[in-house]
């Protein structure tokens, strides 16, 4: 099934990246974020996360996992190319993985100590 949706150009890509996701860039066809964490456990909690929010959205990004960090790749496969899901996908696992609960003086958030540090926040 062939998609209608606008295929973004590489210009068009750098441009809106740098203006709207300035941690993300694009390489070989790809959008990409690389996700720093503190071990494992904080590995796995970030690639679930984004397996449900790519299972809910039904757009499903490329994970390469290791022990201490994450890199996400999104490219529309039925597009073959960048289109407005992958910024918008792209957004959503930025605005999750990047919150900071303690910043909102809601919540206490992770506390700033070595053995509860989960996220390596940029």
């Amino acid at each position: 099934m062939a998609s209608n949706e606008k295929v973004y150009s590489e210009t068009e890509i750098s441009t809106k990246l740098d203006s709207d996701h300035p941690r993300w860039y694009y390489e070989n066809g790809w959008i990409k974020r690389k996700y720093k964490t503190s071990g494992w456990k904080s590995t796995l909690m970030v690639v679930n996360l984004i397996g449900h929010m790519a299972e809910a959205a039904w757009h499903h990004p490329d994970l390469s996992i290791s022990y201490a960090f994450v890199i996400v790749k999104i490219q529309n496969h039925e597009a073959k190319g960048i289109t407005e899901k992958d910024f918008y996908l792209a957004k959503a696992i930025e605005d999750i993985v990047q919150w900071q609960p303690s910043k909102e003086k809601i919540v206490d958030g992770t506390p700033d100590d070595s053995r509860f540090k989960y996220i390596k926040y940029d």
